[in-house]
């Protein structure tokens, strides 16, 4: 059996990583899924990759799946630990030596937004619900607990240091995208996964939060990664 490690997002807690969890889990494997510490000013990437490579611990077998922002940590966690796979699952792709807080305007991810944006008929600059950006097709209770109770101050500390990686871990590497995400668009994150990676993202149906709303797919998915290996 494997150990599944979960990496999650910017301004919330691993809490969203339940459902899966629970899959996994219950398929005999392992789950290590840390709070990384976001809302702590004197922490950047180093210490959140500080942070999951303490929780995994001796575990071996390793898988890591990185969502979000979790991009640019799961891949410094692979060149410090022997990991088998690693998923990244709707998230950002770092390039050598780029700050997160670049990344946005590197990757062409604001005009790719708003053209989203006009093709839903949302109006420009529209500060939209993350009811309807990132949840939509989360089931109601669990969005509104999400929404109520594990959203966190995200430190502005790791958008500013460069990604200290000269090239991609040797790691064998998945992407896989939900294709109803409406904050990273489908188009823009085909365009980015393929530019940075050098292959296409595999697809499902989500939102941003597939572990949520779409937990049973997601675990058919890791695990058929996970034969392949």
């Amino acid at each position: 059996m494997a150990t599944y490690v979960l990496i999650h997002a910017a301004a919330v807690d691993s809490w969203y990583w339940g459902p899966l969890a629970d899959r996994l889990r219950a398929r005999g494997h392992d789950v290590v899924a840390p709070d990384l510490p976001c809302d702590d000013d004197s922490a950047g990437l180093a210490q959140y990759t500080d942070t999951v490579v303490e929780a995994i611990g001796d575990r071996t077998d390793l898988v890591v799946v990185a969502h979000s922002l979790g991009g640019f940590t799961g891949p410094l966690v692979c060149d410090r630990v022997p990991v088998d796979l690693l998923v990244m699952l709707q998230a950002q792709v770092p390039a050598p030596g780029e700050t997160p807080g670049a990344w946005w305007e590197n990757t062409g991810f604001g005009p790719a937004r708003q053209q989203a944006d006009r093709e839903r008929g949302v109006p420009e600059g529209t500060d939209e619900d993350p009811r309807t950006l990132v949840l939509h097709e989360t089931p109601d209770e669990v969005a509104a607990e999400f929404l109520a109770d594990h959203q966190r101050q995200q430190s502005g500390t790791p958008f500013g240091a460069p990604w200290p990686l000269e090239k991609w871990p040797q790691v064998p590497t998945r992407y896989l995208m939900t294709a109803e995400d409406r904050f990273f668009p489908p188009e823009f994150i085909r365009k980015m996964a393929t530019e940075r990676l050098g292959f296409a993202p595999d697809e499902m149906p989500g939102d941003h939060c597939p572990m949520l709303s779409h937990p049973d797919e997601l675990v058919e998915r890791l695990e058929s990664y996970r034969a392949e290996i």
